[in-house]
């Protein structure tokens, strides 16, 4: 042990507050429970705070050290503080980084699964010939970007303004299929009456019968839904109604592609 001064060795030995210059060895000693390194009151040294873990150390160095630790934990306060403001989160690591970027998805193969005609775009008129007042005949569709995994795809053609667009109250079925081969990529015009891909099974329409019905609005301007799904399987299925088909689809359907066109007798 380093050798003490008389007034460290007092305090030492009495276990008193020390003062600049003075051991007061009229009191008795205190609790030793006040000086477990813990400043319990403001009029103790530093000499005396520390002494009871370290009884050699001198004022000056008991000083530094106390110094020492408040700006060690001022410093990690700090860290924390910045760490955790606004919610950041801790920045990645390069290498972390790349990985999640390679993790995220490039795109949806739903958004890229696209059904079109040749005989009408997009919310135009559905010509004549496809319709009841023509040679009521299906139109040319074809589709492009079918979902990964598709086995089988389903199509409902409806009108979900019969009998009046101005007060529909109900949705009327033109055309059911399902069990269209994977592989097809297209319906040839007139593929609705008997002429589907083999292996295609037909559903009712709401004129009772399993073949394309074309649009025979009794007023104003209908809206004709042609939508096809891209399903995970094929369907047991015979002479299905719209509604039987779209519960043997749930939780099969991969992606679904859908065109409209309009349609109103001319007067």
């Amino acid at each position: 042990m380093p050798r003490l001064t008389a007034i460290q060795k007092c305090a030492y030995n009495t276990g008193v507050e020390v003062f600049p210059g003075k051991c007061r060895l009229d009191r008795s000693r205190l609790d030793q429970r006040l000086y477990m390194g813990i400043l319990r009151h403001r009029a103790r040294s530093f000499w005396h705070i520390t002494r009871s873990i370290y009884p050699a150390m001198t004022k000056s160095t008991a000083a530094i050290c106390i110094l020492a630790t408040a700006l060690g934990a001022c410093s990690r306060g700090a860290v924390q503080k910045e760490d955790t403001s606004a919610g950041a989160p801790p920045t990645q690591s390069g290498s972390a980084q790349t990985t999640a970027a390679t993790q995220q998805p490039t795109g949806s193969n739903a958004m890229t699964f696209k059904l079109v005609s040749s005989a009408f775009v997009e919310g135009g008129n559905i010509p004549t010939k496809y319709t009841c007042s023509g040679e009521d005949t299906s139109p040319p569709l074809a589709w492009s970007g079918a979902p990964a995994g598709t086995r089988s795809f389903a199509l409902i053609v409806d009108d979900p303004d019969a009998p009046d667009p101005a007060a529909p109250k109900m949705t009327y079925v033109h055309w059911v299929a399902y069990n269209i081969p994977p592989a097809t990529t297209m319906l040839a015009e007139g593929a609705g009456k008997g002429a589907m891909p083999a292996g295609t099974g037909n559903g009712y329409n709401d004129w009772k019968k399993p073949e394309y019905g074309g649009p025979c609005p009794p007023i104003g301007r209908h809206r004709y839904f042609f939508k096809l799904s891209a399903l995970d399987t094929t369907l047991d299925l015979s002479r299905p109604t719209k509604a039987d088909l779209e519960a043997a689809m749930k939780g099969h359907v991969l992606g679904t592609a859908q065109l409209m066109g309009t349609y109103q007798k001319a007067k």
